[in-house]
């Protein structure tokens, strides 16, 4: 550039106001509309007076901060208290790109118990049997569809990990530990099964973590597995460049003849599936199974050993099953033929 030259920056004076709008809101000052406390109770797929399950979106953050003020327990706060004083609270985290199943505690004492449930270093277990029985049975499964396919059909990935600081403490990055004692780690253990054959370069994959440290399955397929997750940016931009631009042919399953996936007529794949150009996080917590508090949580507060005759026709343990994001029911349209 020369002296004098002009820029020119093609700003208007309404997409400042636009700009403005989300700019840093407290969390305090906000409330939803008709149409968004609507499109939130729709989400919810189970409601007692102890808990709230929901369905999550993917792209919607479940904690907010100071510039974020449309994530998850904030409009809970405001448009599912329902009969209550209070909102309810989240008691484990989905990351922002990820979608599905998400519990909330109503009441003080279940999310007490919750928190417990979810801790990886559970205290002493109560005098109750049938409670210690279903808190042992709690497990959470994922479906994701990732990049290549594993070595092995199914394992347990047990790979701790550790945080690390980029950017002058601006941002966070986890990576597996590498267990040489200069940085704190922690224990992270996941259970995996293969669905399918690979398909277009990706196959699908179940996951069950067994413990909740932040990004454990992202870091474990990335890393751990080296096929990383369709979508995650994060943890696996080289592969996604490689897998973009390398000729995708694979093999069909029934005849071991080469074949390539085409796209079906009418089927937009523009909305973030595996044949998009940049797709999203493929990544959704699809099943939960949980103890019954509101069975339970009479037998706890009371620190009885057995239950009144009213609770004990109540089912244990509660199973929740969510259907996936539209992005991700198109990329399972596209390869479910192939799936065992």
């Amino acid at each position: 550039m020369e002296v004098g030259a002009r820029v020119w920056v093609p700003v208007s004076i309404a997409e400042t106001r636009v700009s403005r709008r989300f700019d840093c809101i407290p969390s305090g000052t906000l409330h939803p509309n008709a149409d968004e406390i609507d499109y939130l109770r729709r989400l919810v797929k189970y409601k007692d007076y102890a808990i709230l399950v929901l369905n999550k979106p993917p792209k919607l953050p479940v904690k907010g901060s100071l510039p974020v003020h449309n994530s998850m327990d904030a409009l809970a706060a405001a448009a599912l208290s329902y009969d209550y004083d209070e909102g309810p609270k989240l008691v484990h985290r989905l990351d922002r790109e990820s979608s599905g199943l998400l519990l909330m505690g109503r009441t003080k004492e279940s999310i007490s118990h919750l928190h417990w449930l979810f801790n990886d270093i559970n205290p002493a277990k109560s005098s109750c049997k049938a409670w210690n029985d279903a808190c042992d049975a709690k497990f959470q499964r994922y479906w994701a569809l990732v990049i290549g396919t594993p070595k092995e059909n199914e394992g347990l990935i047990r790979s701790p990990l550790s945080k690390i600081l980029l950017d002058d403490g601006k941002t966070e990055r986890v990576i597996l530990a590498q267990n040489v004692g200069l940085e704190p780690s922690q224990e992270a253990v996941t259970e995996y099964r293969v669905l399918g054959p690979m398909i277009n370069g990706c196959s699908w994959v179940e996951l069950r973590p067994l413990t909740s440290r932040k990004h454990q399955l992202r870091v474990h397929c990335a890393e751990a597995l080296g096929t990383p997750i369709v979508g995650d940016y994060k943890y696996g931009w080289f592969v996604h460049r490689q897998w973009k631009q390398m000729p995708r042919v694979d093999i069909e399953p029934r005849t071991g003849k080469p074949y390539k996936l085409r796209r079906p007529e009418g089927l937009d794949v523009q909305k973030g599936s595996v044949l998009s150009k940049v797709p999203l996080v493929h990544l959704h917590c699809r099943e939960l199974v949980l103890p019954n508090i509101a069975k339970f949580l009479p037998l706890l507060s009371n620190n009885a050993e057995t239950l009144s005759p009213g609770l004990s026709g109540k089912p244990d343990l509660l199973r929740f099953v969510a259907s996936m994001p539209k992005h991700m029911k198109i990329s399972w349209n596209l390869m479910s033929s192939y799936l065992v």
